[in-house]
């Protein structure tokens, strides 16, 4: 079988590739604004019918209840799309922008190998926990502990990395023995709607266990939250979204993991290399555009060494110019429509008027006619009050603050009602290891160490979001706990 753009028109709904009551809408490709093609647009209705096949095929069959015939359906899946990995790689880089460079990574082929580790999960998790025996009220009683899947889950994702966090959810949730309904971003719908492709035509999956539900409307993914057939939503995206996830559950008391907003500081200590850190914070930042939740967005350096730090990041960034993501060295690509791109440079004209310099960047590339391009951005001259400096920006943008000393470092980086990520330079590992241990944040990268991984959990404190994803933790989000007491003999 070869996946077409045409394959992507369509909905997976209770096994049946379907098209969506509302007919197609137009998928454009944010490094040229040409149409790629059509996507299904679907209803309320069609999101109805999806969340009933999903409380059926959980209440009436026994896959929550197989753990060996989940993890061979895993293992099916990944071995399709690995099949056609060299489709899925085209196709992500005309939708989502995503240069090809990252496509061997989190883009695409790391997060599809990360299926088999779920599956995994599913094989070996230790599903009942003996305690043994105790006495209460004279009645001597054996307890046990099991742990069973959530139940229906939706399952609601965002545009710019939509392969790492489609599966991040699926991965865990099917391993777990919950059903899906899966509602990807207007922006990136065909990256889901051909993996429910591969799910109906080359694997195992009963009806209805799997749902993908693509729309142009934002909002078709807030009836997850409100609908009582869904036992959990897990949302990743934007923290004002994330609230109204929240509220919504809240009128059935369903379960959320909610994985959110970040303004994560890269915290340079005076002992450090600091043309290396520099240059590493400008590598990161323009890596897929700076669309990335976890991204260090907020430069902290020492206040002696500010000028010379803000040459060094300034270096790097004239290095790494806004292209064209098929391009194999291209580390910044496209932002994903127009609508983010002038929010994007909304920003960028509010740190001039904040009274910020724009030392670098700032603006559209000149050698680009078409595409929703914005040049790798260095902004000096505030402080950590500045609207750039607190609100999450999703673009390439770093804002280069001074701090004076590790403690002013720990206080700046902590000054946010985010607490994704972050990541901390320097040679004294005492130093080091208390601005570890100072740092509100959910993860830490120490010298460039990468914390990304298939069994690493990853979420944030504060208004980053609930829960984690990834790892052990991040199955478990999508089990219950039951303890089964009985007459001891």
């Amino acid at each position: 079988m070869t996946l077409r753009p045409t394959d992507s028109s369509l909905l997976l709904i209770d096994g049946k590739l379907v098209p969506g009551s509302g007919a197609t809408f137009d998928v454009i490709n944010p490094a040229t604004e040409e149409v790629l093609g059509a996507a299904a647009d679907a209803t309320p209705a069609d999101m109805d019918v999806a969340i009933a096949a999903a409380r059926r095929a959980f209440d009436d069959t026994t896959w929550s209840r197989d753990h060996a015939f989940r993890a061979r359906c895993l293992r099916q899946l990944r071995d399709a799309l690995l099949a056609h990995i060299e489709e899925f790689r085209e196709i992500t880089i005309a939708e989502v922008g995503a240069p090809r460079f990252f496509t061997s990574g989190p883009q695409l082929e790391g997060p599809v190998a990360d299926l088999g580790y779920f599956a995994g999960l599913a094989d070996s998790y230790s599903w009942e926990q003996d305690l043994g025996e105790s006495t209460t009220m004279g009645i001597k009683s054996h307890r046990r502990v099991l742990k069973e899947a959530v139940g229906v889950v939706g399952a609601i994702t965002p545009w710019n990395f939509p392969h790492q966090i489609n599966f991040a959810k699926l991965g865990p949730a099917l391993a777990a023995g919950n059903t899906v309904v899966l509602k990807p971003a207007p922006d990136t719908p065909w990256c889901a709607a051909l993996v429910g492709t591969l799910i109906a035509q080359e694997t195992d999956f009963p009806p209805g266990v799997v749902n993908i539900v693509t729309s142009s409307d934002h909002s078709l993914g807030a009836q997850l939250s409100t609908d009582p057939r869904v036992d959990l939503v897990s949302f990743t995206g934007s923290t004002e979204t994330g609230k109204a996830v929240m509220t919504a559950a809240a009128q059935t008391l369903k379960k959320v993991f909610l994985e959110l907003g970040g303004k994560s500081a890269f915290i340079v200590l005076d002992d450090a290399d600091l043309a290396g850190a520099c240059a590493m914070a400008a590598f990161t930042v323009s890596t897929h555009a700076g669309q990335g939740c976890a991204l260090t967005t907020r430069l902290l350096v020492p206040r002696e060494k500010y000028d010379e730090a803000v040459e060094a990041t300034a270096r790097t960034l004239r290095g790494l110019p806004a292209g064209d993501p098929d391009e194999p060295g291209t580390i910044c690509g496209p932002i994903i429509s127009a609508r983010q791109r002038e929010r994007v440079e909304a920003y960028l004209r509010l740190a001039v008027e904040e009274g910020g310099t724009i030392v670098v960047g700032g603006g559209r590339p000149g050698n680009h006619e078409r595409g929703f391009f914005i040049e790798p951005t260095l902004i000096s001259g505030l402080d950590n009050s500045a609207r750039v400096a607190r609100e999450e920006i999703f673009g390439p943008v770093l804002v280069i603050i001074p701090h004076d000393g590790d403690d002013d470092a720990i206080r700046i980086a902590n000054d946010s009602p985010y607490g994704l990520s972050g990541s901390i330079w320097g040679t004294d590992p005492a130093r080091v290891q208390h601005v570890v241990e100072a740092v509100r944040t959910g993860t830490l990268g120490v010298n460039g160490g990468i914390w990304y991984a298939a069994d690493a959990p990853f979420g944030g404190y504060k208004q980053s979001g609930i829960g984690r994803e990834m790892g052990v933790a991040g199955f478990e989000e999508y089990l219950e706990t039951k303890l089964v007491a009985e007459p001891a003999l």
